[in-house]
């Protein structure tokens, strides 16, 4: 049997990005050396945070498009962080991006921290809590005026908290 130069080649990139993609799914979000406020273990995290939760913020899953209460959500408000309590987005910044999760063009300051991820293949922009290490989401160049980000979160990452009263 003979394959071809292309044909290996191919495999073996799909290999190594399939690979990447699960040691990712189910390692920390966090690269070793970098350190947060907020340090728990997983079984400190499984007692605080529900099982999707923590599959989002610990273990850098995605929930389905469209599944979180938080893309209705309009009422003026923060966005916290399910992880920590941290206050991530202002509802100001929301907006409806048509991509099923809710979308922000900016967030509060010294919110969030990004890294580069690579688990589809090619490196993408992550957001993480900048408090926890918490996985929120990523972060693309396609959103509205004036910042021009599209900040794609997992709703199952955040809380909502009203600020009217």
């Amino acid at each position: 049997m003979h394959i071809s130069r292309r044909a290996l080649i191919g495999s073996t990139g799909l290999l190594a990005a399939t690979g990447i993609a699960g040691f990712r799914m189910f390692g920390d979000t966090t690269e070793a050396k970098e350190t947060f406020e907020l340090t728990l273990s997983d079984e400190e995290w499984k007692k605080r945070l529900t099982p999707q939760q923590f599959s989002v913020l610990r273990r850098a899953a995605t929930e389905r498009p469209y599944s979180s209460p938080l893309n209705k959500e309009h009422r003026k408000g923060l966005f916290l962080c399910a992880g920590c309590r941290l206050p991530l987005f202002s509802s100001t910044t929301k907006y409806d991006s048509g991509t099923g999760w809710p979308s922000f063009w900016k967030p509060l300051p010294n919110a969030v921290r990004t890294t580069t991820d690579y688990v589809i293949g090619y490196p993408r922009t992550e957001v993480l809590c900048r408090r926890c290490g918490g996985h929120l989401g990523h972060v693309f160049d396609d959103g509205p005026k004036p910042t021009g980000k599209r900040f794609c979160m997992n709703g199952a990452a955040m809380l909502f908290q009203s600020t009217v009263t």
